[in-house]
């Protein structure tokens, strides 16, 4: 899509790199409106068909703005200064109105599409459980996998075919999917929503701070109002005493109310200890996700500014006249990750836990932090390979000129393979572990929410990433005229930027570790003897 903005509209590297982090910044931060009309309202099912229409028609008015003249501006001419026409403002309408619908198709099945899947597996089963398990591995394996043919036959088709046809074939395939998705409606295991979660959060919130003044009783996992519904999808959440001021929402008051079932008769005025532990939940997730955040810049890189250096690196294969299209050298990072998985999974892990004869020899924790070292690695491999390039671009004969750009450089283009086989290994740690991570300590009604949590990373990392370039762009200087983010890389120093963001990552490597430390993992409540219980009642003899 960086390639179809900056050659069929006409937007420089700059305004085009921007606007796909803003349009994928946008797609990722909405789903957290997919994810609340999913868990409060619509459900799963319903969710994901309406934003499945959503993203065909959003593919398809794409697919016309490349199929039909008028409403694209006319192709640029050749040459490094040459003069290019932007385009009209209801071409620009028309242009944004096609990802406007894909926002709001990505906003409701990014969410919802993980979680409906783990919604077919039976919980309660030893396959279920083993099904689930393995399911967010495959799951990620199988969206690489799709990405990878995506990024090798159709980006072909669209450098070397016709625009048009290159985005009418992934548009008609949406067609399909939405077609198969609504035949398979009779056979899918549909989970209601419950109601909103949020307001039940909002409800702790406001208790607490009306109880702020009450004193705790001395047993308060015993004297805390502790009702659970009978038909709660939620796994029944034991006492802790972390964020123990809000554990004052669940004191019971001469005031407070209580029904015949035992629930709360005003929820604004008594809540329960597991509404109590649901909010706990979700903000003991929020500074490992806030980490989340700065790892996902790399990924970002990795996606734009690896093009451009495509673009001006030598991308013959042998002697022949084949030339890798730049967009496709993304694929080697998915073909990591897709050749990565199915090792890890089936051998890697198996060895693991016969060695340390644990089921999880490797903490959810664990594995995001390996992924965060190996960015950093990333990023430095990358400002070497940048730096050869252009050393190799200014000081050796090029192969040419490449249109409102510069010079191409010498260097073969498979030197990117490394930074982006080992930033692949990467996000099959680091993104897998996030995702199973939010879905497992999250609380089972808000699955949907779990799912969110890792594109809204994925957005504000946009939305940094976005301003960061544009602070780099405009501070920064290289001779008289130039920055590090030059149009033309040989006169900026996109290995300096490379640097930089390492720095960030070794910064938030060790944020990282600080919360990880001091993070507690969400427990069930299984019997009265629970470890959580024991470790507030140390004085308590064992049975």
């Amino acid at each position: 899509m960086l390639v179809y903005l900056s050659t069929v509209f006409n937007m420089s590297s700059i305004s085009a790199t921007n606007f796909i982090y803003i349009f994928n910044g946008t797609c990722n931060f909405g789903t957290m409106i997919g994810a609340f009309l999913s868990d409060t309202y619509l459900g799963r099912y319903k969710t994901l068909g309406f934003a499945s229409i959503s993203s065909f028609l959003g593919m398809l008015v794409l697919t016309l703005t490349a199929a039909f003249p008028a409403l694209h501006p006319p192709k640029c001419g050749t040459g490094v200064s040459s003069n290019c026409v932007g385009p009209t403002p209801w071409q620009s309408a028309f242009l944004f109105s096609a990802f406007g619908l894909l926002v709001i198709g990505a906003s409701g099945i990014r969410p919802c599409n993980l979680a409906f899947g783990a919604d077919q597996f039976n919980p309660n089963t030893d396959s279920g459980r083993k099904g689930i398990n393995s399911f967010f591995n495959w799951y990620y394996f199988t969206y690489t996998f799709a990405m990878m043919i995506s990024l090798t036959l159709i980006v072909y088709v669209q450098a070397n075919v016709n625009w048009a046809i290159g985005l009418g074939i992934p548009a008609f395939l949406m067609f399909l999917s939405v077609a198969f998705f609504f035949v398979g409606s009779r056979i899918y295991v549909k989970v209601l929503p419950e109601g909103s979660p949020l307001t039940s959060m909002a409800q702790v919130l406001v208790v607490a701070f009306k109880k702020r003044k009450l004193k705790l009783p001395e047993q308060p996992w015993s004297n805390l109002f502790n009702y659970f519904p009978p038909n709660s999808i939620n796994s029944k959440l034991p006492y802790s005493a972390q964020l123990r001021f809000l554990n004052k929402a669940a004191i019971i008051t001469t005031d407070d109310k209580i029904n015949t079932d035992g629930s709360a008769a005003n929820p604004w005025c008594l809540c329960s200890i597991q509404q109590v532990e649901a909010l706990k939940c979700v903000i003991r997730v929020i500074p490992i996700w806030i980490s989340g955040i700065l790892y996902y810049v790399i990924i970002a890189q990795m996606q734009s500014y690896v093009v451009f250096q495509a673009i001006q690196s030598n991308r013959h294969l042998g002697s022949g006249k084949f030339r890798i299209p730049a967009a496709t050298y993304i694929v080697f990072m998915m073909l990591s990750l897709s050749i990565w998985i199915p090792l890890y999974d089936r051998l890697i892990l198996p060895s693991l836990r016969r060695i340390t004869r644990k089921d999880e020899p490797i903490s959810l924790l664990q594995r995001v932090g390996i992924g965060m070292v190996l960015a950093i690695v990333t990023m430095l491999t990358s400002a070497l390979v940048e730096t050869h390039r252009r050393t190799l671009a200014l000081t050796h004969p090029t192969l040419g000129l490449v249109p409102r750009k510069g010079a191409i450089s010498s260097m073969n283009g498979c030197w990117l393979i490394p930074q982006l086989a080992i930033a692949g290994i990467s996000e099959a740690f680091t993104v897998i572990g996030l995702i199973e991570f939010y879905y497992k300590q999250f609380p089972e009604n808000m699955r949907s929410f779990a799912g969110s949590f890792v594109f809204c990373a994925s957005a504000m990392s946009s939305y940094l990433s976005s301003f960061v370039i544009s602070v780099v762009h405009r501070t920064t200087r290289v001779g008289e005229s130039e920055n590090w983010l030059s149009e033309d890389l040989n006169k900026g120093r996109l290995d300096y930027f490379y640097y930089l963001v390492a720095g960030l990552e070794v910064i938030n490597l060790g944020y990282f570790l600080v919360c990880s430390k001091y993070y507690k993992y969400k427990t069930t409540e299984k019997n009265i003897e629970d470890v959580a219980m024991e470790e507030l009642q140390p004085q308590k003899p064992t049975v």
